[in-house]
């Protein structure tokens, strides 16, 4: 079987609607697909339907964003995106209210932080509308994703990618703070929402700086982390390996993914990386036995 965990629709930053991801997975050979939007559900319904109509496994998922404190901060203050980390879930109830509300909340702050980072792109001299950026995001979460296709459609770049390097990268000139749980909540809202928390590719970009190996097997010890996404696309040969390892010392699953977001993510196709079929047995046993 050919098992990948971790794919986005339009209904967050991809390109794809679920139906045409799900039809896009079967093509390229997979068995087995993780519909993981960020912070939202709202693709399940139509992909778990092509899904079955095709022949291919559907995992309702979502991504939450969240964050890792540095010390000396506050307990509930927003997060800046240079600490962010994300945290799959899988088979989580999205009507549970703690999580349906902590959603709620983290959407508000990606739609809140879009004016001020317009602002900063205009004295910048690339002025946009906040128009242009609705028109990008459709009925999808509003994010930083689709003020970079705005940048695209003005030709101010050529490419989500370049408007990412040049201007909106975690590091970059145009940096807003926004809500995010801290990584423990994060982790709790998914386990008490009956799901499973995977770490996403938790040591791509530096991540590596802020989730040590003792830090991950805090959140397995104290918050029921189920897993790490090893082999990433963002992860080196290296990496991947350590953090296998690492799963196994830690009895708990290492997973493999895409992260495909369509035509708004170079280099991540469909299949890229892939979860074993011992570890997908697993994940599967555990998901039934938690619903």
């Amino acid at each position: 079987m050919r098992i990948d965990l971790h794919t986005h629709s339009l209904v967050s930053d991809g390109t794809d609607t679920p139906a045409e991801l799900v039809a896009l997975a079967r093509e390229a050979g997979l068995d087995v697909v993780g519909l993981t939007d960020h912070d939202t559900c709202a693709g399940w319904g139509e992909a778990l339907a092509v899904g079955e109509r095709l022949g291919v496994a559907v995992v309702p998922g979502i991504e939450l964003s969240a964050h890792e404190p540095v010390a000396g901060e506050a307990p509930g203050a927003p997060a800046t995106d240079r600490r962010a980390v994300h945290v799959l879930g899988y088979g989580v109830d999205p009507t549970e209210p703690t999580l349906a509300a902590e959603l709620a909340a983290i959407g508000g702050g990606r739609r809140d932080r879009i004016p001020k980072m317009l602002d900063q792109l205009a004295l910048l001299g690339l002025p946009l509308t906040l128009e242009e950026v609705r028109a990008q995001a459709g009925d999808a979460v509003i994010g930083r994703p689709h003020v970079a296709d705005a940048l695209v459609a003005r030709g101010y770049v050529g490419h989500r990618d370049e408007a990412f390097a040049r201007w909106l990268r975690d590091d970059g000139p145009i940096r807003v703070r926004r809500f995010t749980p801290d990584v423990d909540r994060a982790v709790d809202l998914i386990v008490g929402a009956g799901g499973l928390a995977v770490l996403a590719h938790p040591w791509a970009r530096g991540g590596q700086q802020r989730l040590t190996a003792r830090r991950i097997e805090e959140l397995v010890a104290e918050h029921g982390l189920a897993g790490l996404e090893a082999d990433h696309p963002d992860h080196d040969a290296g990496q991947r390996a350590s953090l296998r390892r690492l799963a196994d010392r830690l009895g708990i699953a290492a997973t493999g993914s895409s992260d495909y977001h369509g035509l708004g993510k170079r280099g991540h196709p469909l299949g890229a990386c892939t979860t074993s079929d011992e570890v997908w047995s697993h994940l599967r046993t555990r998901l039934l036995l938690v619903r």
